[in-house]
């Protein structure tokens, strides 16, 4: 018996993003942002963590859009930092929302 069943299995990208508007003071300009894949250990596994995006929202934009597994991908979740305040985190996704995801359709 096949495992999976006769359908074309989905595809999963995950990518950090921070959208810089204001507040440089504490997270720079987007210069320190990984700008590839990394390797690491999560629970006992060898497992890739995705490049981070920080920056300008334009600039996130294209970078995605350029990004080939996030173009090969069915499904792309975003992820912000979970340390800022529920408030702070609400604006990023409203920033992702308005200025970087109408550039990945």
């Amino acid at each position: 018996m096949a495992l999976g069943g006769p359908h074309t299995p989905r595809v999963s990208v995950s990518r950090s993003v921070l959208p810089i508007t204001s507040d440089r003071l504490y997270f720079g300009d987007g210069n320190t942002a990984s700008s590839r894949d990394q390797v690491g250990i999560l629970d006992g596994a060898v497992s890739r963590f995705g490049r981070s995006y920080i920056g300008e929202p334009d600039v996130i934009a294209k970078e995605l859009a350029a990004d080939a597994a996030v173009a090969a991908a069915d499904t792309l979740l975003l992820t912000i930092p979970n340390q800022l305040r529920v408030d702070y985190n609400a604006r990023l996704l409203q920033t992702i929302a308005d200025h970087v995801a109408p550039h990945l359709r």
